[in-house]
């Protein structure tokens, strides 16, 4: 079994040039400040040092329950946030420390996000040429009139007609609204782009077309997906391979298959149990693993693994020291005493 420290001494080694996108051990802290001179009083730890590595044209989900980061890692990983800590490798390039004007020339255009909310995301005043030409428009792609026809075969590519051009967004559904999401993330023909939640707001038909456009896209043009969600069957769906995260930490990373027939990890193991399967004639009932206990607060996670508070296993060496994230079979990664 190798830690994270000595996976990257190999990978380093070896070279690994359809790797697109790395992380480094990042982390996201978020001051808390109290009293009229807003004096730190604490940090909330959102990520806190995960590291995990994309390949080129790959999807990996990455799955949790609300609050355990998998939101701010993705707007971390894009700069949307800056990292307190930690490097985020780009191509090659380490882009944790770019400046804006850096990020807009090496970066922006080749990472894209999709944003849970298809509404909120969308500017009420402007028009769907507006909303899409604005990536255009900002980074000086084609010219005139080039660029309406550029937005009308984006509008096209994601199954919508050009004739809606000078709509605005309260005029669609919000499984279109998603769509004209998606268009504006192509606009710019980025290598990778984040989906934050794109399916979650919407309803189980419109999330089945949505996720099937995107595969569709992806093989399309090439593209590379981080596909956040919390939704463990639509997760299974797109992705080629499977991280789970909890109050800030990555629990188990493996392929797809691997994680769904194999779940080496508590956590992964009772998310897993929840997810309703079909039954089948002579076929035990799958025992359902109920987790006691709340989150932890991220502002004041507990001493050793975090997950000890609620996992089933834990035994005394868990509540004193942090488990390395290994790996533990081959591609197989988690971070628990049980298997150290």
């Amino acid at each position: 079994m190798i830690t994270t420290n000595e996976l990257e001494e190999r990978n380093a080694t070896v070279g690994h040039s359809d790797t697109l996108l790395e992380l480094k051990d990042v982390k996201k802290h978020f001051p808390i400040k109290t009293g009229f001179l807003q004096k730190n009083v604490g940090q909330v730890k959102a990520v806190d040092g995960i590291s995990f590595s994309i390949k080129k044209g790959e999807t990996l989900g990455i799955v949790g329950e609300s609050g355990c980061g998998k939101s701010t890692a993705g707007r971390t990983l894009i700069r949307l946030y800056e990292p307190t800590d930690g490097k985020i490798i780009f191509k090659g390039k380490d882009i944790s420390h770019l400046s804006e004007a850096e990020l807009r020339k090496d970066v922006r255009k080749d990472i894209q996000m999709i944003f849970q909310d298809p509404f909120a995301s969308l500017n009420p005043r402007k028009t769907l040429r507006s909303i899409i030409r604005e990536p255009l428009d900002t980074h000086n792609l084609y010219k005139g009139k080039e660029r309406d026809e550029k937005v009308e075969e984006l509008l096209e590519k994601v199954g919508l007609d050009a004739s809606f051009i000078n709509r605005y967004p309260h005029e669609f559904s919000g499984g279109q609204r998603q769509r004209i999401g998606i268009a504006r993330a192509l606009a710019l023909h980025p290598e990778m782009i984040i989906a934050d939640e794109a399916v979650s707001a919407l309803d189980v038909s419109i999330q089945a077309q949505i996720i099937n456009l995107m595969e569709d896209l992806q093989e399309e043009f090439g593209l590379t997906y981080m596909f956040i969600s919390h939704d463990l069957s639509v997760v299974r769906h797109i992705s080629d391979r499977v991280g789970v995260m909890y109050l800030g930490k990555m629990m188990e990373l493996a392929a797809k298959k691997e994680i769904y027939s194999n779940p080496l990890h508590p956590y992964t193991q009772a998310l897993l149990s929840a997810v309703p399967v079909p039954r089948k004639k002579g076929v035990a009932k799958r025992e359902r693993i109920i987790l006691k206990g709340e989150l932890p607060s991220p502002a004041n996670p507990p001493a050793g693994c975090v997950f000890h508070t609620r996992c089933p296993a834990a035994f005394d060496l868990c509540r004193q020291v942090v488990p390395d994230f290994q790996e533990v079979k081959d591609n197989h990664f988690v971070a628990c005493h049980l298997y150290k």
